[in-house]
């Protein structure tokens, strides 16, 4: 068997496909099912097996394409098994045991900009005791360095938040993921609890620059109207930050308060956009923040049609596509005021149809990630975003780094296809290698007026992709996931946004 020595997972305990309890820290951990037990079972016993019968020490053949194909057909067997009909992942068997069939249907060389990616800021800030240090000594308290990753840094004291930082960011996201680009957002804590801090939000690009390129990694600005202070802030943010984006949460506000994109707090905001000349606003919908149960209502999406429709020269980014993961997914269904039906009913109900060039856009940061584990919800969501919505107006998003690197993402969606049973009874159409293109970047880059053609030019001569091509000779990937993983951390992670 191979003797490679690995810094993470030596003993190949970790599967390349994560399906497992972690948060974003906008909603509750969800419990596993017993489905998805048994499918994460499977697929480690079918790695050990194919590992030994290839001569591989299991963390070797985990690493590989074959690795990440074995787990994906354990999924399809556990979905098949518990009438699960909706989607498979479609791979050839051998993709189990022969390296270049597995790289056939997993790898590519798609344009690929994710659109929503996150980190608790530089480790530099957190030694500097500033105001902010003891509501993030706090916060790191919360998720143990020993259990969560494999920190061996001098820092005991900071210990998780260096497998979270900017540093971790870039490695996770540009080095074992196959991402060109990516767009760091910022989460809904107000004030100076946000994190990143815009400066360090400013430092990580500064970081990728110092990597020698000025196009892999773009930044929002974060404004909430509901504070009053954040609409007051957004020219000096303007000014002093390159923002490519403006971030809302319609959800939350002092007092638990909340607005819509089409009342008047909503206009002033989306005027104040318009004049500041960047005219992309991300807004969170769907999965509600639960600690703000007078206000669920603002988690909705019915407001983004007529939004959309009054401000034709604003782009509309719905982040999580309004998925709320209380709310099963099925076929869309008009009035059903809930995920991702709610969203596609505000813009038919506008006039907003696919094909019409209109101004909204559906994003699926956390989305995908937990459609990845349920064939029949995966299939009802991305087939009513195709139908509805249409294929240019879908963007590639994945929270990471809340979920690890989005490398599992990637790969899981370009096996995924919606079965032909789904497609002729409801009407979904087939995802082709040109659908899933646009999806992946080629809609984000027009969203953000990228030039795909020439963001490649550049990056392909830059030492990011000079050392993912080093670094992929002999790969570590961690196959960790940050984010809270159980009701303690989640609410200290809150407790940290309520400071």
């Amino acid at each position: 068997m191979t003797k490679r020595t690995y810094a993470n997972d030596p003993d190949g305990t970790r599967l390349p496909i994560k399906v497992d309890a972690t948060s974003n820290g906008e909603f509750l951990p969800p419990r596993l099912t017993p489905a998805e037990i048994a499918a994460n079972r499977l697929a480690l016993e079918q790695a050990d097996a194919h590992a030994r019968r290839t001569g591989r020490a299991r963390r070797d053949f985990l690493v590989s394409a074959c690795g990440a194909a074995t787990t994906l057909l354990a999924f399809n067997e556990v979905a098949a098994a518990t009438g699960k009909r909706g989607s498979s992942y479609v791979l050839p068997e051998e993709a189990r045991f022969e390296p270049p069939a597995a790289r056939a249907a997993l790898d590519g060389d798609e344009f690929i900009f994710d659109v929503q990616g996150h980190h608790v800021g530089t480790v530099e800030s957190w030694r500097e005791g500033t105001a902010l240090w003891p509501a993030r000594k706090a916060f790191n308290s919360g998720f143990p360095p020993h259990a969560r990753c494999d920190y061996r840094g001098p820092d005991p004291e900071l210990g998780h938040i260096e497998c979270i930082d900017a540093d971790a960011f870039v490695k996770e996201v540009f080095l074992d993921s196959d991402t060109d680009v990516a767009v760091l957002s910022f989460g809904p804590a107000p004030g100076n609890t946000m994190m990143p801090q815009y400066s360090e939000g400013a430092a990580t690009v500064r970081l990728v620059e110092a990597l020698g390129t000025t196009q892999r990694l773009m930044v929002h600005g974060r404004c909430m109207p509901t504070y009053g202070e954040d609409l007051d802030a957004m020219d000096e943010t303007a000014a002093k930050w390159p923002i490519a984006a403006w971030k809302t949460y319609t959800q939350q506000g002092p007092d638990d308060t909340g607005y819509f994109l089409d009342d008047p707090l909503g206009q002033r905001f989306i005027d104040k956009v318009r004049q500041l000349g960047n005219k992309r606003i991300a807004v969170h919908k769907g999965l509600p923040f639960l600690q703000y149960r007078n206000n669920l209502k603002y988690a909705g999406s019915r407001d983004v049609g007529p939004a959309a429709r009054a401000n034709p020269d604003v782009t509309f980014m719905i982040y999580h596509s309004g998925y709320d993961m209380r709310v099963p997914e099925g076929p869309y269904a008009r009035g059903s005021g809930a995920g991702v039906d709610d969203l596609i009913t505000s813009l038919l109900d506008a006039g907003l149809k696919p094909g019409s060039g209109h101004n909204v856009y559906a994003e699926l940061g956390s989305t995908w990630r937990y459609l990845m584990r349920d064939a029949d919800q995966a299939a009802h969501v991305i087939g009513k975003l195709l139908k509805h919505f249409g294929e240019d107006r879908i963007l590639w998003g994945t929270d990471s780094i809340w979920y690890g690197s989005p490398q599992d993402q990637i790969m899981a969606f370009r096996a995924f296809q919606i079965s032909d049973e789904f497609q002729q009874k409801f009407g979904y159409p087939k995802l082709t290698p040109q659908v899933r293109a646009k999806i992946f970047g080629l809609n984000g880059a027009a969203a953000y007026g990228l030039s795909p053609a020439e963001v490649r030019k550049s990056t392909a001569r830059d030492p990011v992709g000079q050392a993912r091509v080093a670094y992929r000779e002999e790969p570590d990937p961690s196959f960790l996931t940050y984010g809270p993983k159980n009701r303690r951390e989640f609410f200290r992670l809150l407790a940290l946004q309520e400071r």
